[in-house]
């Protein structure tokens, strides 16, 4: 089996977030290949985990992706900050004698974003609305070379996951976990300092906010988990995640300075994109008037080159708006009329960029989360819960399709689902037990044979 039908085979997806299936990014030709081990977002602990502990797995994946990929360059980016791990990283570099390079990024937020990493390691920018292959890229998670080493040198499927708990809990963890395990199981684990919490799942300016029991009662651990932030539901993260749209156009409207700082801090700006979030608030008042689809464009086009950082609503504005979510809502305004933005060509980089980075440190002040970002995991625990909920859409592209039963006895590492296309993704059972119930979302493991 070559390389790519091994990486399909072990359904292996971007285990950075983004999910997306690594035997379609890797079947390729690129000059330049790039690890992401940067952790975009603050409280996040994995990828500095797995650079530290399980350097030679990383390493190990890294030249293998590089030899098919046939990159001239291999390069981990990281923060050079992260001193115990990029020791770890270069003494595997140098035991395995391959050629891979140590790319130290300073501390700013989103030093982890695909676009921005490639540009600062090439000086190349991707245009927009496009992949770094564009320029001769292919970038890859740390934490998706470690499944990728695991898969060529030990025949191991995708089935299990580590992530970090921090927040509202006594000291942060790293847990090594079967996917499907309940995220209230892993906050247990944690001991959470409060009862009556609120969930964020990833980093406190991207991830996905579950405020009501019922949410976080059903969420489970997927391929794409890195971290569960623990916060009280009145914290401004979680209170402000909930204000409906409406109410975020009319505070558009009336409130908005034309002060420019979502522009002018915007990453996606400052490698030459054409999006100036300033803009689109000044104009929110046209939207329900403007019928030519021309004119909306003019008005709203810019907002299709937003990465949803957040930086433009958590850091930049001055009075608490939300310019990220109203270029989400435009987005969708602009699929509804069928408009395609041209893209812009040949964008280049502003000379500002290195001056308008957003410092991490300060980033986490104003997020009111500076008592959490002096902690980091040491101890790591495994969990091993008597069920499991694995969902066949864990991946970007279509779900996979169910070739299990009800009743059926299975092992860990069996094929629960077959990927559906090109774009999909294998899944497999992460425990050893019986099938008590399975439909075309998901299905549940138990190691007794019974529900619980």
């Amino acid at each position: 089996m070559g390389l790519i039908e091994t990486i399909q085979s072990s359904g292996i997806v971007g285990a950075g977030g983004a999910g997306f299936p690594t035997h379609v990014k890797l079947d390729t030709k690129a000059e330049c290949f790039i690890i992401n081990a940067a952790e975009c977002e603050p409280l996040i602990e994995t990828d500095k985990f797995l650079c530290r502990t399980f350097p030679d797995k990383v390493v190990g994946g890294t030249a293998i992706a590089a030899a098919h990929l046939g990159a001239k360059r291999i390069v981990i980016a990281l923060k050079g900050k992260y001193e115990d791990e990029i020791a770890a990283l270069k003494a595997s570099i140098k035991k395995a004698g391959v050629n891979i390079e140590i790319f130290k990024m300073p501390t700013f937020y989103p030093a982890g974003d695909e676009q921005t990493m490639v540009h600062m390691v090439t000086g190349k920018t991707v245009p927009e609305r496009g992949i770094p292959l564009e320029v001769g890229v292919v970038v890859n998670n740390v934490g998706t070379m470690m499944n990728l080493f695991e898969a060529v040198h030990e025949g191991k499927p995708v089935c299990d996951k580590y992530l970090s708990v921090v927040g509202e809990v006594e000291k942060p963890i790293m847990l090594h976990v079967p996917i499907g395990t309940a995220i209230e199981e892993c906050i247990k684990k944690a001991e959470p300092k409060i009862r009556d919490y609120a969930v964020i799942l990833g980093g406190p300016m991207m991830g996905s906010v579950l405020k009501e029991p019922e949410e976080i009662s059903q969420s489970v651990v997927t391929k794409t988990s890195g971290n569960i932030i623990v916060l009280p539901r009145d914290h401004f993260l979680i209170t402000r995640s909930t204000v409906p749209i409406e109410r975020l156009k009319q505070q558009a409207r009336s409130a908005c300075i034309q002060c420019r700082f979502c522009t002018d801090l915007c990453p996606r700006y400052l490698i030459g994109h054409r999006i100036r979030p300033h803009l689109v608030m000044r104009n929110v008042w046209l939207e329900e008037q403007t019928r030519d689809n021309e004119r909306f464009e003019e008005l709203f086009g810019d907002a299709v080159n937003c990465c949803d950082c957040g930086i433009c609503e958590l850091f930049s504005c001055p009075m608490g708006l939300s310019p990220r979510l109203i270029n989400v809502y435009m987005k969708g305004k602009l699929r509804e009329r069928g408009i395609n933005v041209p893209k812009t060509p040949e964008p280049e980089a502003l000379d500002i960029i290195d001056m308008h980075r957003v410092p991490t440190e300060r980033l986490v002040t104003r997020l009111n989360l500076g008592k959490y970002y002096t902690q980091h995991t040491k101890d790591c625990f495994e969990l091993n819960p008597e069920q499991v909920y694995i969902p066949f859409a864990q991946h970007i592209g279509k779900p996979a399709e169910p070739c299990v039963s009800q009743g059926d006895e299975i092992k860990k590492g069996q094929l629960l689902a077959k990927a559906q296309g090109a774009v999909s993704a294998n899944i497999h059972a992460s425990i050893s037990g019986t099938i008590v119930k399975v439909d075309a979302k998901g299905a549940s493991i138990s190691r007794k044979g019974e529900s619980i």
